[in-house]
C-alpha cells in the first residue's frame, strides 16, 4: 500500500488541517481583538488629549490677551503680541503629563500655522477639515494616515493615525484651531510584541492537538489493524484471531461482536469438519459391506446358492441404508440452505393419526400401544403439511424405536394461543442427562443407543429441529433414564 493512500496518512492530513483551522482561527481571531482594542486606545487617548489641550490653549490664549490689554497694546498689535506670547509659551503648556504624548498644530483664525512641536505635527491635506471645525467651532477628525489592524499578522503593525481639529474660541471673537495628533507608537509596539508568543503559542497548540488526535486515531487504527488481521486469519482458514475487549465503549462493543461473529464461523467449520468425518463414517460402513458381499459372489456365489442369496440380501440391505442415509444428507443440506415451504390449510391431528397408523404397522412386532388425537377432533394449521409430517415421523419412529415390548407412545395436540403444541411422549429407555444437550446434534447418538444395537444414523433429530426452526417453532426435551422421553414441538397456527 502507497503512503498516500494508507488511511494513517489520511487521517494525519486531516487532523493537521482540522488543527491548522482551529488554532488558526483562534489565534487570528485573538490577534484581531487585541489589534482592534489597541486602534481603540489610540483613538481614545488621542480624543481625551484633544479635549485636554483645547482647554489648556483657550485659557492661554485668554491669558495672553489679557496681559497684552493690560499692556496698552490693542487691535492687531494686542493679538500679534498675545500670539508672540503664546508661542513662547506653548511648549511647556504641550508637555505637561498626560498630553505630551501627542503631536500639536496650532492655527490662526486665518488658517496660518502658528507653531507645531514637529513636522509629524503638520499635515496640509487636512485643510478643509481644519477650517470647517475653525467655521463651525466643532471638532472634527481625519485620518492622516490609514491603517490595517490584520498588517501585524505578518509585518510590522501599522494602525491608523487620527488628527483631531480642536477650535479654540479667542477673546476677539474668532477660533484658532490646535491638531492634536497621537501616533499610536505605544500600541503597534505591543501587537508587534504580542506576535511572535502567539505564534509559537499556536504552532504548539497545533502540535499537540495533532499529537492528541493521533493518540487517539492509534487506537482505532490498531483496531483496524486487528481487524486485518483477523480477516486475513479468517481468509486463510485459522479462526483463531481474536480482537482485544477492553473497556466499556463502542469499540470494545464492536470487537465483542466481531469476536462472537468468529466463534459462530469457528463453531460452524468445526461442524462442517465434524459432518465430513461424521458422514464419511456412516457412508464408508455400507460401502465396505457391499464390496465385501461383492467379493464373496465373484469368489464363491456362482457356484452356491446359498451364499449367493445371502450376497444380494446384504447388498440390497446395505443399498438401501445407502439410500436412506443419502436421503438424510439431503434433507440436512435443505434444511441448512433454507426450506421452501408451501403454505396449506391442513388438520395436524388428522396428519398424526395417519403417522400413528403407519408407524404401528412398522412397528407392529413389538405390540405397541400407540394412543392419539380422537378422530374428531382438529386442530387446523397454515403451514407445510409434508415437511410437518416428515417431523412426525421421526419422533414416532424415534419413539417406537428406543420403547420396548409392549410400551406405550402417546401424542397429544393442543393449542396455546396463536401456537398449536403436539407431544410426543413415550415409556422407552430415556436419554442419559449428559447426551440431552447433543442429542440435536448431527451423527450424534449416545453410548445406550449403540450398546442397544439399535440402528440409524443420527441424523433424525438434527434434521427434525431443522424443519422446526424453519417453519418458526421451537422443539424442547424432556426425559427420565428408565421411564421414557417426551418430546414437545411448538409451531406457528397462522391464519387457520
Amino acid at each position: 500500500m502507497s503512503p498516500r493512500t494508507s488511511l494513517r496518512f489520511w487521517l494525519l492530513l486531516v487532523s493537521v488541517l482540522f488543527a491548522a483551522a482551529v488554532v488558526g482561527g483562534i489565534s487570528i481571531t485573538t490577534y484581531l481583538i487585541v489589534a482592534g482594542g489597541m486602534q481603540g486606545v489610540a483613538s481614545s487617548t488621542g480624543d481625551r488629549v484633544a479635549t485636554s489641550a483645547q482647554t489648556i490653549l483657550h485659557d492661554a490664549f485668554s491669558e495672553a490677551f489679557v496681559s497684552a490689554a493690560e499692556q496698552g497694546f490693542a487691535g492687531d498689535q494686542r493679538e500679534k503680541l498675545a500670539t508672540q506670547t503664546l508661542t513662547r509659551e506653548l511648549p511647556g503648556l504641550l508637555h505637561l503629563p498626560g498630553i505630551g504624548v501627542a503631536q500639536y498644530a496650532v492655527y490662526g483664525s486665518d488658517g496660518a500655522l502658528l507653531w507645531s512641536s514637529g513636522a509629524s505635527a503638520v499635515w496640509p491635506a487636512q485643510a478643509p477639515q481644519r477650517a470647517r471645525a475653525a467655521q463651525t467651532a466643532t471638532t472634527t477628525v481625519s485620518v492622516a494616515r490609514t491603517g490595517n489592524i490584520a498588517s501585524g499578522l505578518l509585518q510590522k503593525a501599522q494602525l491608523e493615525v487620527r488628527v483631531v481639529h480642536a477650535p479654540v474660541s479667542l477673546p476677539d471673537g474668532t477660533s484658532a484651531v490646535v491638531d492634536v495628533t497621537y501616533l499610536p507608537t505605544d500600541e503597534e509596539r505591543v501587537i508587534d510584541a504580542v506576535r511572535a508568543p502567539m505564534l509559537g503559542l499556536a504552532i504548539s497548540a497545533m502540535i499537540i492537538m495533532v499529537l492528541l488526535m493521533q493518540t487517539s486515531m492509534a487506537w482505532v487504527l490498531s483496531l483496524v489493524g486487528n481487524l486485518g488481521k483477523a480477516a486475513d486469519s479468517i481468509t486463510a482458514g485459522q479462526l483463531d484471531a481474536r480482537l482485544p475487549e477492553r473497556g466499556s465503549n463502542e469499540i470494545t462493543s464492536l470487537a465483542h461482536s466481531i469476536n462472537q461473529l468468529i466463534d459462530r464461523l469457528q463453531r460452524r467449520s468445526d461442524a462442517q469438519a465434524r459432518f465430513v468425518a461424521d458422514a464419511s463414517h456412516e457412508l464408508a460402513t455400507p460401502v465396505a459391506g457391499i464390496r465385501g458381499y461383492t467379493s464373496i459372489l465373484r469368489a464363491w456365489g456362482a457356484e452356491d446358492a446359498k451364499v449367493r442369496d445371502e450376497s444380494i440380501d446384504a447388498i440390497d440391505r446395505e443399498s438401501r441404508r445407502m439410500a436412506r442415509l443419502t436421503g438424510d444428507l439431503l434433507n440436512l443440506l435443505h434444511a441448512d440452505q433454507g426450506l421452501v415451504l408451501k403454505t396449506e390449510r391442513f388438520d395436524v391431528n388428522a396428519l398424526v393419526r395417519d403417522r400413528l397408523a403407519a408407524t404401528a404397522s412398522r412397528w407392529i412386532e413389538k405390540e405397541l400401544d400407540f394412543v392419539g388425537p380422537e378422530d374428531e377432533d382438529q386442530l387446523l394449521v397454515v403451514g407445510d403439511p409434508d415437511r410437518f409430517e416428515d417431523v412426525i415421523s421421526i419422533l414416532l419412529d424415534n419413539a417406537a424405536k428406543y420403547t420396548p415390548l409392549e410400551g406405550r407412545v402417546v401424542v397429544s395436540t393442543r393449542r396455546r394461543r396463536d401456537m398449536a403444541e403436539i407431544e410426543v411422549s413415550d415409556t422407552g429407555q430415556g436419554i442419559p442427562p449428559e447426551d440431552m444437550s447433543r442429542i440435536f446434534d448431527r451423527f450424534f447418538r449416545s453410548e445406550a443407543s449403540r450398546a442397544a444395537g439399535e440402528g440409524g444414523f443420527g441424523l433424525g433429530l438434527a434434521i427434525c429441529k431443522g424443519i422446526v426452526d424453519s417453519m418458526g417453532g421451537t422443539i424442547d426435551v424432556e426425559s427420565e433414564v428408565g421411564r421414557g422421553t417426551t418430546f414437545v414441538v411448538r409451531i406457528p397456527r397462522g391464519r387457520a
